[in-house]
């Protein structure tokens, strides 16, 4: 699952807002709590798991677990960050849902579809930028 959006700031003014707890409960989840380090465990309600990388004004990969949810192996969480004419192109990629251990994991990934649309997560993240101006 991929969705992809234009921000018009430079991808280090992007990157604070993936980089630290406060910059994340403001367009992720006002719930997260995360170590914003590699090796470093995040949670909010439902969803847990473990930062993977952080490339700083590049790179975030979160692994991703739906507790409760029958689960086996945890996903992925990949936001990317690139310069582009108009600021920066995010790129937030959902993956390895064949990897998660779950009969019908099909579905899972077809939820994932619905909620990202349905969510705007992305949209969400460009209107703090903006908030905050650059």
């Amino acid at each position: 699952m991929t969705r992809t959006i234009d921000i018009p700031a430079p991808p280090s003014v992007v990157w604070r807002w993936l980089s630290t707890q406060e910059g994340l409960r403001r367009w992720m989840s006002p719930d997260i709590e995360i170590d914003a380090q590699v090796g470093g465990a995040w949670r909010m309600p439902g969803i847990s798991g473990v930062v993977l990388e952080m490339v700083p004004e590049g790179r975030l990969v979160l692994s991703w677990l739906e507790e409760d949810a029958g689960w086996v192996h945890p996903g992925r969480l990949v936001i990317t960050l690139d310069p582009a004419a108009t600021g920066t192109r995010v790129a937030l990629v959902h993956d390895g849902f064949a990897g998660i251990g779950k009969p019908g994991w099909e579905a899972t990934r077809e939820a994932y579809e619905r909620g990202a649309d349905q969510h705007q997560i992305l949209a969400r993240l460009a209107d703090a930028v903006a908030a905050a101006g650059v």
